[in-house]
């Protein structure tokens, strides 16, 4: 599904040039392209005066994306008098945000907050919704390395990475890469023109989209690899300084370690042996210590290690490694992106460049459609989708993933030719089919609770390209008969089938929640993230107008709940991902694995074990045994009795290096978990 670029897009569609102080009766329009080179998107912005500027931007792509208008006052530092937003947001809810500023004072009311304040003066109001143009504010804000306060809460700090000139004759412009930091986990990346009043060029998602003022279109391929070799040097450092290399013989001693096959901690305490990176031993605990001589110990003190845990539903970027590893997520398997953009990370990552977990890849096969995803192979033929298939076999990828648009007359084909090629094959549900079709068709997996839920909600002219295949599922599981026929026969072919079912459980919680609210996916640790994100975490994403559809929709996701249960009760495989924030949404999804009445130690199998018998590397990791590779997490307390002292991992071990998760939470801007780590000790020292 991809949320992680729809909220960015639904933040950033809008780029767009504004000078300082607009000039009046200019026009000026921006184009979003995605990276397949199709146009997502156009942005429109109008000045009457200098004071009273308009701006309307549409980005849209696979199925969704917001539609926005714009209107704002800027004083003369910058910063916004007046500001109103309107529309709707990626997935449907409505847009009314006001802003006004008079000296000191200022007030602002959304659908999602109201607030006030009397030391306004200087100050930067963040939009809930609005467009990229802000980055022209704080451009301005944060001339000369000062740092600009924001409102309702926190500031930001301005970098130059990179200069440059685009263009030709009067067309030429210098500009600069820049990176905000202080408004989320990860830097924002923003190209300027340069001068005393910076005005906004281009917003770049690497392996996804760019926007560009219309007429700049041929120099995309210099802004995405400009900012690509940009982020890479800045990463370059990230994991020599937020790692220890565990050269020689080292020892994790005196742990409880959790057997990730049979779901259930081992008796007493072990010593467990790192080699190379690689597990060479594992003793009761104080067996053969000085016939060892480890290089480095640790004492767990009885803390439970378990195996690195497995995301099994992510799309990687080069700036969520670190929240992934500091969770204890180890592997993840990326189910769609851009295929160039995604070899390069995986080659970063094995030599270091990146600071992030491995990756197992899969391959993105989509059809054409209007509403396509552009990532992957987009195809219309057979002989284009073997193709496709040829080049990820090629490339190591053990399976595919097919999307909604994918041709149905090609389906069964495809399966078929993917298997030959000895892949998995997982996706949605192509549209105006239902999942049973795909069983039968040969899926081996299905990508998200919502596209197994549309089996008992749609027929062959429901066109799940669009946001139905959201208001569908939310509107209706609530009255559904998990006892009927219908769904008893499905639960009948999915278990004869053995097919696997990805649930994505959290990332379906915005089906419920309203503006305002606080997302039940991250309640539990918002003290501990940014203020600036706990924000955006209050902002729901559905149109939810009044109570009774709340009710529906809170209960048609707890039923999803339920039914996730259901399979596991019937012997269906799951394997626990995310599609959403990294890290943090891998250890919401083990929850409600439990609140769907699985057992923790079983949630912990799904999470390790298989992940890795999935992720076809259960030869090299998923479990705790000589010769893997040491893939190891370290947690205070007992996960196999409560699932939640997951959030507490005090070590991370990947990669032969050793890893402090409250230091990288530190990093980011994060209230550590773990507030009193275990240490290695040289053995000099002991």
């Amino acid at each position: 599904m991809k949320l992680i670029k729809a909220l960015i897009v639904s933040l950033c569609a809008g780029v767009l040039i504004a000078p300082a102080v607009a000039d009046e009766g200019k026009v000026r329009r921006w184009v979003s392209i995605v990276d397949s080179g199709n146009r997502a998107g156009e942005i429109v912005e109008r000045c009457k005066s200098p004071t009273d500027c308009e701006v309307r931007f549409i980005f849209k792509d696979n199925g969704r994306g917001p539609e926005i208008s714009e209107r704002y006052a800027i004083a003369e530092d910058g910063s916004y008098t007046r500001y109103t937003a309107s529309g709707l947001t990626t997935f449907g809810s409505r847009v009314d945000e006001r802003f006004e500023a008079s000296g000191a004072r200022a007030s602002w009311k959304s659908t999602t907050e109201r607030g006030r304040s009397d030391q306004a003066t200087g100050k930067l109001y963040l939009p809930m919704n609005g467009s990229a143009l802000i980055y022209e504010r704080m451009a301005r804000l944060t001339a000369n390395g000062r740092s600009a306060s924001m409102l309702p809460t926190g500031s930001v700090v301005r970098r130059t990475l990179k200069t440059a000139t685009v263009g030709e004759g009067a067309s030429r412009r210098d500009i600069e890469l820049v990176i905000f930091n202080g408004l989320g986990l990860t830097p924002d990346f923003v190209w300027l023109t340069r001068g005393e009043t910076p005005e906004f060029f281009s917003y770049v998602i690497a392996g996804y989209s760019v926007t560009v003022p219309e007429g700049y279109e041929r120099d995309i391929p210099k802004l995405v690899e400009w900012q690509t070799a940009a982020e890479a040097e800045l990463l370059a450092g990230y994991f020599s300084r937020l790692s220890t290399p565990l050269d020689g013989l080292s020892v994790i001693r005196n742990a409880r370690v959790f057997d990730s096959e049979h779901a259930r901690l081992l008796d007493g305490l072990r010593d467990v042996y790192l080699l190379r990176g690689r597990i060479a031993a594992i003793k009761p605990a104080g067996v053969g210590v000085e016939a060892t001589k480890a290089e480095r110990s640790l004492d767990a003190a009885g803390r439970v290690l378990l195996p690195g845990l497995f995301d099994m539903h992510g799309h990687v970027g080069r700036w969520e490694g670190g929240l992934n590893l500091a969770s204890g997520v180890t592997t993840v398997r990326d189910l769609g992106n851009d295929n160039a953009t995604l070899q390069q990370i995986m080659d970063q990552t094995s030599t270091g460049q990146v600071f992030g977990p491995r990756i197992v890849p899969t391959g993105f096969l989509e059809g054409e459609s209007p509403y396509s995803a552009r990532n992957g192979f987009v195809i219309s033929t057979l002989d284009q989708a073997k193709a496709a298939i040829d080049w990820y076999s090629a490339h190591g990828y053990p399976q595919i993933k097919i999307y909604n648009s994918f041709p149905r007359e090609h389906l069964k084909a495809t399966v078929a030719y993917a298997h030959e090629r000895g892949m998995r094959v997982s996706g949605h549900v192509p549209a105006f089919l239902r999942a049973r079709d795909v069983v039968e068709a040969g899926f081996d997996e299905i990508n998200h609770i919502n596209q197994v839920m549309l089996n008992f909600l749609v027929d062959d002219k429901t066109d799940t390209r669009t946001l139905q295949r959201f208001y569908l599922p939310a509107q209706k599981t609530a009255g559904l008969d998990f006892e009927g026929r219908e769904v008893r026969d499905f639960l009948d072919l999915l278990k004869s089938r053995g097919t696997v079912i990805d649930p994505t459980l959290t990332t379906f919680d915005f089906l419920r929640q309203r503006d305002g609210e606080m997302s039940q996916a991250y309640a539990s640790i918002a003290e501990h993230l940014p203020a600036t994100l706990q924000r955006g975490l209050m902002s729901g994403g559905m149109d939810i107008p009044n109570a009774r559809l709340h009710a529906l929709y809170n209960t048609s996701y707890s039923r999803m709940i339920e039914f996730v249960g259901r399979l596991h009760r019937e012997g269906i495989p799951l394997v626990a991902g995310t599609d959403a924030i990294a890290g943090f949404t891998l250890q919401r999804e083990l929850e409600l694995y439990v609140q769907a009445g699985i057992s923790p130690a079983e949630t912990l199998r799904i999470a390790t074990w298989n992940g890795a018998k999935y992720g076809r590397v259960l030869g090299d990791r998923g479990s705790i045994e000589v010769g893997k590779l040491a893939d190891l997490i370290l947690v205070d307390g007992d996960p196999t009795r409560d699932i939640s002292a997951i959030r507490n991992v005090a070590l991370v071990v990947t990669q032969g290096r050793s890893i402090d998760p409250s230091a990288v939470f530190t990093e980011l801007g994060i209230k550590p978990f773990v507030m009193t780590p275990p240490r290695w000790q040289d053995s000099a020292a002991r």
